[in-house]
């Protein structure tokens, strides 16, 4: 039994295809069978139960995986250990999310978190949505993700960081701008700037409507959050977003916000990652956030009415 064959087994089982297995780990299909097929042949049992559409894990394999992950682990943990490097974590988190405003809420932290740890560098991108952050994560592209809707995967860990509420944005211009609050009629009657299907944040909107029964009038759709916000202040519609997304231009008097009449839109705000033992400046990361947890939640709380 060797490194190599846990490793795969793994990741074929955190994938479960062997073809995105093969591109995760940089080997060949046929490479990556031959150790699934010794390491079972080792073992006395199947691991996996093949399909037209991939592969599933057997109940032999599912024993398996609790086995491997800890001996991964622990071996990750003796070299990180022996080497030294655990001490002055170097390395890169890469984190993803499906809109730009989380970029808003977090930038404080990650610059925080990299004066605090300058060997570490954090980078942070944009996906198409939810689905693909967890996928990014699941196939090595991404190390952490931040959701608003729920995940479940037998191979994450979902942490819960804080909740949000999204309001009616509109441009300081706006009729509706010297009020606190705004009825749905006034909500339906609006040419809406909203995010693109998939983004967590129209999920929320989506279901909203779908519960009041309006069908938007819409304006625009974009995942750059500072375009959409842009646009409302220009006066080309209004849109639905976290308080803390227009922190600032509220206080600029560039846009206002509003509460909608008999409705709060709460949202709860996860932190995703693998549920293995993650490398060190992952760790370090992970739980420098969950240090600031209650910051994050004061900031998210900050500007409601």
């Amino acid at each position: 039994m060797e490194m190599s064959q846990l490793r795969t087994f793994r990741v074929v089982a955190e994938t479960l295809n062997f073809t995105r297995a093969a591109e995760r780990l940089g080997l060949t299909q046929s490479a990556v069978s031959h150790q699934i097929k010794a390491l079972e042949e080792e073992l006395g049992e199947p691991l996996f139960i093949r399909a037209k559409r991939g592969v599933k894990l057997s109940q032999a394999g599912q024993t398996a995986l609790e086995y491997v992950e800890r001996i991964l682990d622990e071996a990750e943990a003796l070299r990180e250990r022996v080497s030294g490097r655990g001490r002055s974590p170097v390395g890169r988190v890469r984190a993803a999310a499906a809109t730009q405003a989380f970029v808003h809420l977090f930038a404080p932290l990650f610059e925080a978190f990299m004066r605090a740890h300058p060997g570490i560098e954090v980078s942070f991108r944009t996906t198409v949505s939810t689905e693909q952050t967890v996928a990014d994560i699941l196939n090595g592209a991404a190390d952490i993700g931040f959701a608003s809707i729920a995940v479940y995967s037998p191979a994450l860990q979902v942490t819960k960081l804080f909740e949000d509420e999204l309001m009616l944005v509109v441009g300081a211009e706006h009729a509706l701008a010297q009020k606190r609050a705004a009825t749905v009629a006034e909500v339906q009657a609006e040419r809406l700037i909203l995010f693109e299907r998939g983004a967590s944040i129209r999920r929320a909107t989506d279901q909203f409507f779908d519960r009041v029964g309006v069908s938007p009038d819409l304006a625009l759709e974009s995942n750059d959050t500072y375009f959409i916000k842009l646009m409302v202040e220009h006066g080309l519609g209004a849109s639905l977003l976290p308080s803390w997304s227009v922190r600032d231009e509220v206080a600029a008097g560039k846009l206002a916000q509003l509460s909608i009449t008999g409705h709060r839109l709460r949202r709860t705000v996860s932190m995703v990652s693998l549920g293995r033992f993650q490398a060190t400046p992952t760790r370090a990361f992970l739980q420098y956030i969950l240090e600031n947890q209650a910051k994050l939640q004061a900031m998210a709380m900050a500007n409601f009415p």
